[in-house]
C-alpha cells in the first residue's frame, strides 16, 4: 500500500449529568450497552471470532519466514491456508496468474473460497498474504500476517451466519512491489481478481468489497480512508461505535492506494479498513517495512475488533446489496 494523503477532523462532544441519579442511569446504561475490556470500555456483543485463534495463525504464518512473491516461504503459507479453509469446511480454489513485474514474469497465486447464498450477490472479503521482498528478512507480522490470519478466523467466525449474499475469502499474492511501488509494480492479485471477475462475467456479482491491510498493530488506529465507499464506511463505523470501539474506528481521514483500489475503478463498492501508523512516528509508523515488525508488536485482540465490527456490520451490508 501506499499513501497519499490524510485529512483530520477531531469532534468532541460531552454531557454533564444535572442530578446524581441521572448520571448513575447513564454510567449503568453504559456499563450494559458497552461492556467492558482489558485497557478500556469494550463491546457489549461478541462475535464468534477468537483473538487467541487468529494470533496462532499468524505466528504460524511468520513462522516461514519472509514470504515474498514466488518463494517457496510463500508456497508453504499457501498449503496451511488451504488446509485451515478445508478444515473450516470451504474448498478453497488457487488461482494461478503470471504477474509481469520488472524482474520478469512471476508465478503468483491467488487463494479464494466460497460460502455460498441463497441469492448471486456477494461480499467479499480480502485481504494479502506476500511479504515485500528486501534484502533482509522481512516476516510481516502485520504487513502481510495479520490480513491472511485475520482473513482465516473470519472464515471460521462466519460458518453460522445468516446472509442471503454468498460470502467470499480472498487472500491475495503480490500486493507488494517487487521493486518499487508504481501502478504496474503492485496489486497484482487484486487486478488480477478483476480481470478475472471480468472474462468470467461475474464482476456485476460482487456488491461490496472489505479489504483489511495491517490491522494487527497494539495500538490498533484504522481511519477513513478517503477514497472508499462512503456507504460501506458509514455502516462499518456506525458499527464500531456502537459496539464501543470509537477509539480504535476514529472519525479522521487518510488515503491510501491498496488492494481496493482495482475494485473502486471497476465501479465496485470498496472499503480498505487500513492502520497506517504502525510504530512511532508520523504514518505509515517507524515500523512499517522494517525488521521490526515483528509478532512482539502485534496483538490479537485487534484482530478480534476488527473482527467483531465486520462480523456485526455484515448483516446490514448484506440487506444492503440484496434490496
Amino acid at each position: 500500500m501506499k499513501p497519499k494523503r490524510s485529512k483530520t477532523t477531531r469532534p468532541v462532544k460531552r454531557t454533564n449529568a444535572k442530578w446524581w441519579l441521572a448520571g448513575i442511569v447513564i454510567v449503568v446504561a453504559g456499563a450494559v450497552w458497552y461492556g467492558f475490556r482489558g485497557g478500556g470500555v469494550g463491546a457489549a456483543k461478541d462475535s464468534p471470532f477468537m483473538a487467541d485463534r487468529a494470533f496462532a495463525d499468524r505466528t504460524q504464518i511468520v513462522g516461514y519466514g519472509a514470504r515474498p512473491a514466488g518463494s517457496d516461504a510463500l508456497a508453504g503459507t499457501r498449503a496451511y491456508i488451504v488446509s485451515e479453509l478445508q478444515k473450516a469446511g470451504l474448498k478453497p480454489q488457487l488461482d494461478e496468474f503470471q504477474g509481469k513485474t520488472p524482474r520478469g514474469a512471476r508465478k503468483m497465486v491467488n487463494i479464494r473460497a466460497v460460502r455460498p447464498g441463497a441469492r448471486p450477490a456477494a461480499i467479499a472479503l480480502v485481504g494479502h498474504y506476500d511479504t515485500k521482498v528486501f534484502d533482509f528478512s522481512f516476516v510481516g507480522a502485520n504487513d502481510g500476517g495479520s490480513s491472511a490470519a485475520w482473513l482465516l478466523e473470519m472464515a471460521r467466525a462466519t460458518s453460522d451466519l445468516k446472509l442471503q449474499s454468498t460470502l467470499e475469502f480472498v487472500f491475495f499474492d503480490g500486493e507488494e512491489a517487487v521493486v518499487e511501488w508504481t501502478e504496474a509494480d503492485s496489486l497484482y492479485g487484486s487486478r488480477h481478481d478483476v480481470e478475472r471477475r471480468v472474462e468470467d462475467g461475474s464482476l456485476r456479482q460482487l456488491k461490496a468489497l472489505i479489504l483489511v491491510d495491517m490491522i494487527g498493530d497494539k495500538n490498533l488506529n484504522i481511519k477513513k480512508e478517503y477514497d472508499s465507499t462512503d456507504w460501506l464506511k458509514t455502516i462499518i463505523w456506525n458499527t464500531a461505535s456502537s459496539l464501543g470501539f470509537s477509539r480504535e474506528f476514529p472519525s479522521d481521514s487518510i488515503s491510501v492506494t491498496d488492494d481496493h483500489v482495482p475494485y473502486l475503478k471497476a465501479a465496485i463498492p470498496a472499503v480498505d479498513l487500513i492502520d497506517f501508523e504502525y510504530g512511532p512516528g508520523a504514518s505509515p509508523g517507524q515500523y512499517w517495512h522494517t525488521a521490526a515488525d515483528t509478532l512482539d508488536k502485534t496483538s490479537g485482540k485487534s484482530l478480534k475488533v476488527v473482527g467483531d465490527v465486520i462480523y456485526f456490520s455484515l448483516p446490514e451490508i448484506d440487506q444492503r446489496v440484496n434490496r
